[in-house]
């Protein structure tokens, strides 16, 4: 069976028109004033402020931290100084006690002997 088409000239223009106005009404920038482009543009605009805040404050975190631990590294660092200062302390009685305890003996030795 045939099948029933509208073959008229026309029609098929008409249809094409139509179909071209269709596409560039889609591809048509909307107006500035219109209320929701101009709220787009407002969201827009607040979720950059929002990420330059969140950066801004990842960044100042990240020199309060980097701040942070290089005070700790000081005072690990002015540890580690005291700890080997008291060894060395530690040594230098102990050399002491040392050369007390020889001198003794040398002068017992001598008295020794005498």
């Amino acid at each position: 069976m045939k099948e029933f088409r509208d073959n008229q000239l026309s029609a098929r223009l008409s249809r094409a028109a139509t179909s071209k106005q269709q596409m560039l009404a889609r591809s048509k920038l909307p107006d500035a004033n219109d209320p929701a482009v101009i709220q787009r543009k407002a969201e827009r605009e607040a979720i950059a402020v929002a990420k330059a805040e969140r950066t801004a404050a990842k960044a100042q975190a990240a020199l309060e931290r980097a701040a942070r631990e290089a005070a700790e590294q000081i005072e690990r660092e002015a540890e580690a100084k005291r700890a080997a200062l008291a060894i060395a302390d530690q040594e230098v009685a102990a050399a002491a006690e040392r050369k007390l305890a020889r001198d003794a003996r040398y002068a017992a030795r001598k008295m020794r002997k005498a």
